[in-house]
């Protein structure tokens, strides 16, 4: 008796994909991989399964009339899914929601440490305000206390379920140095995000700067522009951009811009190995048979531990050289910058090859450092920001 068919679109870009879904037990599968821009609702009159990145919009216009009864992105964020429509339809959704939160801690904290080596903050004396306090942001708070660091979170939804201890956002305009976004993007009251830091919120701040890893249109990018012109002592650092790929050249090449990246917060190799395995295992799930694709073979042997700092005294300072020997965020912000050279059409062609092809970067628990004459107290925070001394 043949095997039921199950066909397969997915999206060129998602880690792996031509591994991970290319079989499925008690099944005859089609796969089909594709660049976003071939994802259409003709393609799709041939498909059972689609999976996408965040380039491409799933709703009503992409898959009404399609066989299409499982979407699943490879991503962490999924407002580019319409799911209310989905869920009307009775197509089964999966993100990869948490997969890849251990990398943008890993670039957050590099940041953090980054700022602090330039003297734009001074660590640990600096007053945090977390905006959006979910399984990135919840971590990234944690790990600021255990740093030392003041905290105040925000998170109007949890703070209505009575779910810890939240300051409203006013509370935290007023009285922090530093702000860092990890909310969705939503447009629907109480709770919409879109601009929720705009002209208004911005002139309200009365610290000093800004980080964003979460989506762009969270702050008026415009207004977000005019704040950092309002005074040289202001600074931010963005990975998420209004209109990616199109972003601004304006707000790119500000002075007050500490440091820009192309929406790579969460593209560590083992962070997009996560995404690819969540959706697999949630289609697993779905199809009823049991995952026998493994992760673990497609990805490169662990790195071994070629870097070293030679301590210097200063704990922040040792820090820094340690994740940036791990991460040299500063080889992402110039690549962006450099983009900055050709017209608007080139840059947002940057933006868009820099992300889809970024260079390995891999997990830091699987690289491991060492440190030459560190004391007790520097490996106890190296061990709290995810360094592995050996």
């Amino acid at each position: 008796m043949p095997l039921p068919s199950l066909r397969i679109v997915a999206d060129a870009h998602a880690w792996g994909v031509g591994n991970a879904f290319r079989h499925f037990p008690g099944f005859a599968t089609e796969l089909t991989v594709v660049e976003h821009q071939a994802i259409t609702r003709e393609l799709l009159q041939r498909a059972d399964i689609l999976v996408v990145r965040s380039s491409t919009r799933v709703d009503a216009g992409l898959l009404d009339g399609t066989p299409v009864r499982f979407v699943g992105t490879a991503t962490v964020g999924d407002d580019h899914v319409d799911k209310d429509w989905l869920a009307r339809q009775g197509i089964a959704f999966a993100s990869a929601a948490g997969s890849s939160t251990g990398s943008v801690v890993e670039y957050w904290i590099t940041v953090l440490l980054a700022l602090h080596a330039r003297d734009l903050i001074r660590l640990p004396d600096i007053r945090l305000g977390v905006i959006g306090v979910g399984r990135i942001g919840g971590r990234i708070a944690d790990m600021a206390e255990r740093l030392g660091i003041a905290v105040l979170r925000n998170d109007p939804p949890r703070a209505r379920r009575g779910d810890g201890a939240f300051a409203p956002l006013a509370a935290l305009l007023d009285t922090c140095d530093l702000l860092t976004l990890h909310t969705p993007l939503t447009q629907e009251p109480p709770d919409a995000t879109r601009h929720l830091l705009d002209a208004r919120t911005l002139a309200a701040f009365r610290g000093r700067g800004i980080v964003n890893t979460a989506r762009g249109a969270v702050i008026d990018n415009a207004a977000l522009t005019d704040w950092l012109d309002a005074d040289p002592a202001h600074f931010a650092v963005l990975d998420c951009w209004e209109h990616e790929p199109g972003i601004s050249r304006r707000l790119l090449a500000h002075p007050g811009v500490a440091i820009a990246t192309p929406h790579i917060a969460g593209h560590s190799l083992d962070g997009k190995a996560a995404n690819t395995r969540f959706v697999y295992e949630a289609l697993c799930a779905f199809l009823g048979c049991p995952p026998d694709w493994e992760t673990a073979a497609q990805l490169p042997p662990p790195v071994p531990a070629g870097h070293a700092v030679h301590c210097s005294g200063d704990v922040w300072t040792d820090l820094y050289r340690a994740a940036a020997a791990l991460y040299p965020i500063d080889r992402d912000d110039a690549a962006l910058r450099s983009a900055l050279a050709g017209d608007d059409a080139g840059l947002a062609a940057a933006f868009r090859k820099q992300r889809r092809h970024y260079a390995v970067r891999r997990a830091w628990d699987v690289q491991g450092i060492r440190f030459s004459g560190a004391d007790a107290a520097l490996l106890d925070l190296a061990r709290a920001i995810g360094l592995r001394p050996i």
